[in-house]
């Protein structure tokens, strides 16, 4: 069916549809790595702090540490503490640029019809707030951001390019902008997105397809907090890093019960266990797959 659309797709570079053979990707970080740990919703200096811990006690690195707060609503000194406790452990941090809908003083978000809209920004004025979070977070030392509007992606990725923002700054777009599938996903990549974050409950042979379509890194969630429908897939994880390296596995919010809360140190130490079981799946189901060691970043690491 569809023989000659499919076709067409070909000559896009996009795949001619869902990858049901699952292939396997032969692509990888750049140390060699087909997985990453990624850690989201550590909303707190003292989470970052139990979170890298209590990893480090359980024998597993975490590669990357993601807030989802709002990094405007964090104070200099907060910011400067997860900058320096990731440094120390050799992982990225990811803030997330504060200005949002849900911080906004538009109604449409509260709507059945904000659901649609999730995070993106409203008006000009909400896109340079954004930028200057990026300025602020970049001037307290932190290299990685996270982003929820595809406009603002646009816009800071020509603003790295131009020398506008420094060079050595990272782009990661959200699930909440609600993308899953290669043709989205490429225009994220073309717009500046260096990792990506597909929708969370893609089946292996769409993550497979968006492998094909891309060549960053893709973030897949193993587990969620009951705000993103409580499913928790670390079965799924030895053959999400086969199909879909290099991928950073997205593990431990399903402790929580929402991404925008602020966490704690308890949390902290049990989205560590959470990583763990992880871990250990994609290394019993998966042994022949690599993990990227710690300190290992595609971005430059303050120094602690």
């Amino acid at each position: 069916m569809f023989e000659s659309t499919r076709e067409y797709l070909k000559t896009l570079g996009l795949p001619p549809g869902d990858l049901f053979d699952m292939p396997t990707s032969t692509a990888r970080f750049a140390d060699g790595g087909g997985y990453r740990i990624e850690v989201p919703t550590v909303n707190s200096a003292e989470a970052v702090g139990a979170l890298l811990d209590t990893a480090t006690r359980n024998g597993i690195v975490i590669n990357r540490v993601t807030e989802t707060y709002g990094m405007f609503r964090h104070t200099r000194a907060e910011i400067i503490e997860c900058c320096r406790l990731c440094a120390q452990y050799g992982a990225e941090l990811m803030l997330s640029i504060g200005p949002r809908a849900t911080y906004d003083t538009g109604a449409t978000v509260l709507s059945p019809q904000g659901v649609r809209i999730s995070y993106r920004l409203r008006g000009m004025e909400q896109v340079l707030r954004g930028v200057e979070d990026i300025k602020r977070g970049y001037d307290l030392g932190c290299r990685g951001f996270l982003l929820y509007d595809e406009g603002m992606l646009w816009l800071v990725g020509q603003m790295r390019k131009d020398g506008a923002l420094p060079k050595d700054i990272i782009f990661k777009t959200s699930a909440h902008l609600g993308h899953c599938n290669p043709c989205s996903f490429k225009l994220l990549e073309s717009l500046g997105a260096d990792s990506i974050n597909p929708v969370r409950d893609l089946q292996i042979p769409m993550m497979a397809a968006l492998r094909a379509a891309v060549s960053v890194p893709l973030d897949i969630h193993t587990d969620n907090p009951p705000a993103s429908g409580g499913f928790i897939r670390v079965y799924e994880a030895p053959e999400i890093v086969r199909v879909a390296a290099p991928v950073h596995l997205k593990t431990g919010n399903s402790v929580v019960s929402s991404h925008g809360q602020i966490t704690s140190a308890a949390d902290g130490r049990k989205m560590a266990d959470q990583a763990s079981i992880v871990v250990e799946m994609v290394s019993r189901y998966y042994p022949e797959a690599r993990q990227s060691p710690q300190g290992s970043s595609d971005l430059h690491l303050p120094v602690a």
